[in-house]
């Protein structure tokens, strides 16, 4: 299956990337993940917050009507 890696795999594909990339670029590579990493958990974690908020205040907010 493509999502079960054994470890034999995983050393394989790591294997490749230092090939590809070199030992140098390895730690800058993996930093620039996890600062990719962290940016999106912020995101996604703001529009959870906002997408409560908005259902806090439409919940509050008495419904109004335009009988004019």
């Amino acid at each position: 299956m493509l999502g079960s890696f054994g470890v034999t795999e995983l050393i394989i594909i790591l294997v490749i990337v230092m090939v590809l990339f070199g030992a140098k670029r390895l730690p800058d590579l993996a930093k620039g993940l996890g600062q990719g990493i962290t940016e999106f958990k912020k995101a996604s974690k703001n529009v959870t917050d906002e997408s409560s908020d908005e259902k806090t205040t439409q919940d509050t907010k008495p419904p109004t009507s335009k009988d004019s």
